[in-house]
């Protein structure tokens, strides 16, 4: 097992611990918090192994920190980087577009159908834009523009003058 190396056989310097501490105070986030804390009580001698433990990461997490502190010496180094995320799929399909074949009567477009269900408008639109759209991202979607999904519901609009006798009662309840 080697020896824990001390603050300035790691790189710290003397003005590390103060310029660490000032960052502490000013942060708002959560997890630049944590690692500014991290890389400041490594910074103030304590062992990697017990750093880790206080602050719940790992110790290649924590070396990781340490190297990114080091390189510059500057706090900017450990804040929280803006990431890419994942890309947008079915990029032709916009808002405009979805509520332009909303107003379309999907029984002219030759499906078997009077009213638009979000799985038939997510096949429809795929095969029309030639982008492949899931349903419950066009579900998202639709709630982004404003709009809610609902499932069709069939009422009739008059009671059935039958009704008793199709349940087998003699009064008409």
């Amino acid at each position: 097992m080697r020896k824990a190396q001390s603050q300035r056989e790691l790189g710290f310097n003397r003005y590390d611990q103060h310029r660490l501490k000032q960052a502490l105070n000013r942060v708002s986030d959560k997890r630049t918090f944590q690692r500014l804390q991290a890389v400041w009580l490594v910074a103030q001698g304590r062992a990697i192994t017990e750093v880790a433990q206080i602050v719940d990461v790992t110790r290649q997490a924590l070396y990781q920190w340490v190297k990114h502190y080091l390189a510059e010496h500057q706090v900017e180094s450990l804040y929280e980087r803006a990431r890419s995320g994942r890309p947008r799929v079915a990029k032709p399909v916009t808002a405009e577009r979805v509520l332009r074949e909303l107003q379309r009567n999907p029984l002219r477009l030759g499906y078997n159908t009077t009213v638009w269900t979000v799985a038939l408008l997510a096949t429809h639109l795929t095969k029309r834009y030639d982008c492949q759209i899931n349903p419950h991202t066009l579900r998202r979607r639709m709630q982004q523009i404003g709009l809610q999904c609902k499932r069709p519901r069939y009422v009739y609009s008059e009671k059935d003058p039958h009704r008793a006798q199709k349940k087998g009662q003699l009064s008409g309840n």
